[in-house]
């Protein structure tokens, strides 16, 4: 029999992983999710424009995420770089799914089991080439394209749009895109 201890124990524990999962799925208490987000239009190949460093991102340019559903309506996440310190591709495969209702823009995503992360595009212009992604805090941001490049108005409006929300602008990276061999890409 479990004693008295014990079971606060188990309770205070489970509480805490309670706790510990569902804040690891937020957003930035300034930022604002897009409204009316088709993940259908979200889907396919990304480009990494600009990112906040990070130690599963470090070393790595040429950086894309492609997205695709599963037959569960959840975002299937293939992210891939060139590690330019190893000379060498590497990949990770992740699942984002939505917080909330499925039309606005607050997902969460994992890569490592049942520990999800804040993903949450906050801004996307209209024809969904161009988005800028909060992470659950103001330690990750992201700006990611359609192409390998941004045009300097959008860049310009991102950053604005950023530092309203709180982001310290000037830590982010600018991401080197000048290889086209990456095994990765379009991989399903």
């Amino acid at each position: 029999m479990m004693s008295a201890k014990n079971k606060i124990l188990t309770l205070a524990l489970s509480i805490g992983l309670i706790v510990l999962i569902n804040s690891c799925a937020s957003i930035p208490k300034k930022a604002k999710a897009v409204a009316n987000f088709d993940v259908n239009e979200y889907l396919g190949t990304w480009y990494e424009i600009a990112r906040f460093d990070f130690r599963f991102e470090r070393d790595l340019d040429n950086v894309s995420a492609q997205y695709s559903l599963n037959k569960e309506g959840n975002i299937i996440v293939l992210n891939s770089g060139y590690n330019y310190r190893k000379n060498e591709w590497e990949k990770a495969d992740g699942l984002a799914k939505f917080r909330k209702d499925k039309d606005l823009a607050e997902l969460k995503v994992s890569f490592f089991g049942p520990f999800y992360s804040g993903y949450n595009v906050v801004a996307l212009d209209e024809n969904y080439q161009y988005a800028l992604v909060a992470g659950k805090n103001l330690d990750y941001l992201w700006i990611l394209s359609r192409t390998k490049n941004v045009p300097e108005g959008i860049k310009a409006d991102y950053l604005k749009i950023a530092e309203e929300i709180g982001y310290d602008t000037s830590k982010l990276i600018w991401v080197k895109h000048d290889r086209n061999d990456n095994p990765f890409l379009n991989e399903k």
